[in-house]
């Protein structure tokens, strides 16, 4: 007798804006399809589905991915953040607020990968990550500024077809100075 042919699918739980949702995927289904077709999160979006555009982007672990060439049984586990777990409530993140008040966005399709990448950029860079146009990348340096040759290298996995490039940029750069005034309330708060 032969054996029985392995399983394709695996039930899996993943982890997503803070809430658990158990479904069983095929091993193929990548993390795009199964936040969009499986669990109706379809603020995330497919674009090019080849991982060249960044519409797709979602934060893993919050490190940004492009969930079209994620597979779903390998994020279980991990948590998974998407456009729709990024406001407080009403509450807009500052990248989303700065999206909108510079307005970073025009038909709006790239926006929610723009976002998740961008607030990414902003805790890579204050982590003391450096980029490809970084000038100085020694441990011992401190952070240099987030300047916009910074922003549109490390941004540059996401397009804009219509071309919003500018206040994408200085929508980033409001993020970044949000972000540094939010760690520094933090850190005077915890030193009182």
């Amino acid at each position: 007798m032969a054996p029985a042919p392995a399983s394709t699918t695996s039930p899996i739980t993943l982890h997503i804006n803070d809430e658990k949702h158990h479904l069983s995927v095929d091993h193929r289904t990548t993390l795009l399809d199964a936040l969009r077709e499986r669990l109706d999160l379809t603020g995330t979006k497919k674009g090019c589905d080849q991982g060249q555009c960044g519409a797709c982007t979602v934060l893993l672990d919050r490190r940004r991915v492009v969930s079209c060439l994620t597979l779903a049984v390998a994020t279980e586990g991990r948590e998974i953040t998407t456009i729709e777990g990024i406001a407080d409530g009403d509450d807009l993140h500052p990248v989303q607020q700065a999206f909108l008040d510079l307005d970073g966005y025009q038909c709006g399709y790239c926006t929610p990968g723009q976002i998740c990448s961008a607030i990414a950029v902003i805790e890579e860079h204050a982590a003391g990550w450096p980029s490809a146009v970084t000038d100085d990348v020694r441990p011992e340096t401190p952070p240099l500024p987030l300047t916009p040759d910074e922003i549109r290298e490390r941004m540059s996995g996401n397009l804009c077809r219509c071309g919003a490039y500018v206040s994408i940029v200085q929508a980033v750069a409001r993020g970044a100075e949000a972000h540094e005034e939010a760690r520094t309330a933090a850190v005077e708060e915890a030193a009182a």
